[in-house]
């Protein structure tokens, strides 16, 4: 994503984060938060990118709240060899209450498929929710 291989579908930035839709949501508004310094694990954060974080997916939660209602959000990070992307990342997952969560963590397709215009729409309404709460 860093190299513009993949399309990447910024909702929100500031100094030390950059927060994206994943690009294989489990659900619609699934979003990645990541600290612009580079930094592999939980605990390689200083207070100051761990606060912007924290931040972010406090925004985060509230956008997704107002645009789709879920009946909760789950936040998570994998670290060690569970880290796909090499790069400390958060997960900020919608979730309803007839999901089972283990399939997040399973090999199989993503329950969620979004194509290209439908992550550009995401975003568009994402940015805008965001920045409502910001003004």
């Amino acid at each position: 994503m860093a190299n513009k291989k993949l399309p990447v579908h910024i909702v929100f930035e500031d100094d030390f984060v950059c927060c994206f839709l994943d690009h294989e949501p489990y659900n619609e508004d699934h979003v990645l938060i990541l600290p612009k310094k580079h930094l592999y694990d939980h605990d390689e954060l200083d207070e100051v990118t761990a606060k912007s974080i924290m931040k972010a997916s406090i925004l985060l939660s509230k956008a997704i709240k107002k645009l789709f209602n879920p009946d909760g959000i789950t936040i998570c990070q994998n670290g060690g060899i569970f880290n796909e992307l090499t790069h400390y990342h958060m997960h900020v997952v919608p979730r309803y209450k007839d999901q089972s969560f283990a399939t997040f963590y399973s090999n199989d397709e993503a329950e969620y498929i979004e194509d290209e215009t439908k992550l550009k729409e995401t975003e568009r309404k994402l940015r805008e929710t965001i920045n409502e709460y910001l003004s």
